[in-house]
């Protein structure tokens, strides 16, 4: 049955081998074991910064027969769940099939912003091990603190020229610092060199958030857009990409709705009325081509979105940077209902084909 189920739909005597190649750019990953390997467990949630605010617990999920993670941001607010027995590789490719998706490019979910670098060694050999098994339909993205010393350095140029990995993967923030701030220079200096892909996860939270803590949606689903949003407006403005001109980032939930924004902040060429201040003068002539050559954006979950929004993206950000990406396992209908909701919107067969595939095999060198 295993031999069956890794083979890629194009070699499988079913319809779905007739639709599009489908690459999901945003699937996640955790260790099957997280929750029957105390010492793992232990290591990992050790990580977490209780000093900043930021708790973590063990529990069972209410009514089933799973425990589950949790992360509160502050004390008491929950952001993040992580369930028992929902990163295992044969439940993985099997709904992958049921999802038409035929190549997965994995992640950690959040855990990015905290990891030390013994653990990230240990979840990179595990993914690694992971990919392994999958028969090519895996690959992955490498974890690893992103301060640049020469043992975190020696761990991605590891991951990348001998486990194979095809990027690495961020957290748009870490505690209150954007990637902008001077203290990613030399993790981004090698990377710029190497001309590596960055992934750029979102985080649960703002750096700000004391204003929409109290409703649950608002919270965890706006807060990430604003994070992502604040993220991706700091890379843009602040020169990062003028000093690192090879770097290219994707991020997740479309930069946190960025396309809504777009040509509000990187504004078209001034207008001839005279205005007697330009009070919107971003002090940057080429906000549009960075925009287009050094940030890239995945769905994270299409039906979240809505057609008009989706097609609304496509047109400002424009097709040949969007990836598909569905956040597995977060929700079962942004996974199932994925592919559908973007074949359903109108725009062109080529850039439905390159969304679907042909930008990640692009972005990741697939």
């Amino acid at each position: 049955m295993m031999d069956d189920i890794t083979k890629p739909r194009a070699d499988r005597a079913n319809p779905a081998a007739t639709k599009p190649r489908v690459i999901d750019a945003n699937m996640h990953w955790l260790p099957d074991t997280l929750f029957t390997d105390e010492k793992l467990r232990e290591a990992m949630m050790n990580c977490i910064p209780r000093q900043h605010g930021v708790h973590v617990r063990m529990e069972p999920v209410p009514m089933k027969d799973i425990r589950q993670i949790i992360i509160e941001e502050p004390k008491g607010v929950v952001n993040i769940n992580y369930a028992e027995g929902q990163y295992n590789i044969e439940s993985q490719l099997a709904d992958m099939d049921k999802a038409g998706i035929d190549q997965a490019v994995f992640r950690i979910p959040v855990w990015q912003e905290w990891l030390d670098l013994d653990c990230s060694k240990r979840l990179n050999d595990g993914l690694a091990d992971y990919v392994s098994r999958s028969n090519g339909r895996f690959t992955a993205l490498a974890v690893c603190p992103p301060w640049g010393k020469k043992d975190m350095i020696a761990e991605v140029q590891r991951c990348i020229d001998d486990l194979g990995f095809k990027g690495v993967q961020m957290a748009c923030k870490y505690g209150d610092i954007y990637l902008d701030d001077e203290a990613f220079y030399p993790y981004f200096e090698f990377i710029n060199d190497r001309k590596i892909p960055v992934v750029v996860h979102h985080t649960p939270l703002p750096v700000n958030y004391g204003s929409i803590l109290s409703f649950n949606n608002q919270r965890r689903q706006y807060g990430r857009c604003i994070a992502q949003g604040t993220a991706v407006g700091r890379e843009l403005f602040s020169g990062l990409f003028d000093r690192f001109p090879n770097l290219r980032l994707s991020h997740s939930m479309l930069g946190g709705g960025f396309f809504a924004f777009a040509d509000m902040l990187v504004p078209k060429p001034r207008h001839s009325y005279g205005d007697a201040v330009d009070r919107f003068d971003t002090g940057s002539s080429n906000l549009r081509e960075k925009l287009t050559n050094n940030l890239f954006f995945d769905i994270s979950g299409p039906p979240q979105w809505g057609k008009k929004q989706l097609e609304c993206a496509v047109e400002v950000l424009g097709e040949d940077n969007i990836l598909y990406g569905a956040s597995y396992p977060i929700r079962k209908d942004w996974f199932f209902d994925g592919v559908p909701t973007v074949e359903a919107l109108d725009i062109s067969d080529e850039a439905k084909t390159k969304i679907f595939a042909r930008n990640a095999e692009k972005f990741f060198g697939l």
